[in-house]
């Protein structure tokens, strides 16, 4: 997924290299998918996805949210490009300087996948985002979790945890390769409060897997999902007050 404030230079130019990965894994795009079409009561809502990337995770929720208008809004015209043949609508926007291009309560509910930890500014967007949603109207968020179950034993063991980086152009004293910009890091604790303090409220948390994992220790992955304070993922259902 990428991002939608507008960066600094160097980290535009990060996003808009067409190698930066615009996509993460089924799991929790299908889990978050779920949880959406329960918390929607009747047919014809609005959905933004915003930082829709290059639409995989619209095309693997949509089964699960037919009837709904499902909207992709993204900064990286890479990304729309790529988008735009699995969503059909898609906007280009930004969550600084001006905000998105959309009137203000004019969504029933927003998806906001693996954005949160690419931001500078994440007190902003959520601003933003409670703008564009309408009273009640739902925010589905994901988001690595600092204290994924890996990521105590690594840290215990001095390194550096996994969804952490310390720079854009390779990755340091953590297991994996892909450099994918992460900026921030939440856990479970960290994003109910940020949330609430947002503007947001009836905030519940739950845990999906990591497509990253080794396969030997995807069942331990899945099983985490049970404690999401332990996930690897966390996936928030919040409303706007």
């Amino acid at each position: 997924m990428t991002g939608t404030t507008s960066p600094s230079p160097g980290l535009r130019d990060f996003y808009e290299n067409p190698s930066v990965p615009v996509a993460s894994g089924d799991g929790r795009t299908l889990r978050q998918a779920r949880l959406l079409a329960d918390a929607l009561d009747a047919p014809g809502q609005v959905i933004l996805d915003i930082g829709c990337g290059d639409g995989t995770a619209a095309a693997t929720a949509a089964p699960f949210l037919a009837g709904h208008r499902l909207i992709g809004v993204d900064w990286s015209q890479d990304a729309l490009r790529r988008a735009r043949p699995r969503m059909g609508h898609v906007v280009r926007g930004e969550l600084e300087h001006g905000g998105l291009p959309l009137a203000d309560g004019c969504a029933d509910a927003v998806l906001f996948s693996e954005i949160l930890e690419h931001l500078v500014d994440p007190d902003q967007a959520l601003d933003e985002l409670r703008r564009v949603l309408r009273p009640g109207g739902h925010l589905m968020l994901s988001t690595p979790n600092l204290a994924a179950w890996y990521n105590r034993a690594l840290l215990l063991a001095g390194v550096q945890p996994v969804f952490s980086e310390v720079s854009l152009r390779g990755i340091h004293g953590r297991p994996g390769s892909e450099v994918v910009g992460h900026l921030r890091l939440y856990t479970a604790r960290a994003l109910r409060s940020f949330l609430t303090a947002s503007g947001f409220t009836d905030v519940t948390i739950k845990g999906a897997p990591f497509h990253g994992v080794p396969r030997p220790l995807r069942l331990l992955d899945r099983a985490a999902c049970a404690l999401p304070g332990a996930s690897s993922i966390l996936l928030a259902h919040a409303r706007r007050r």
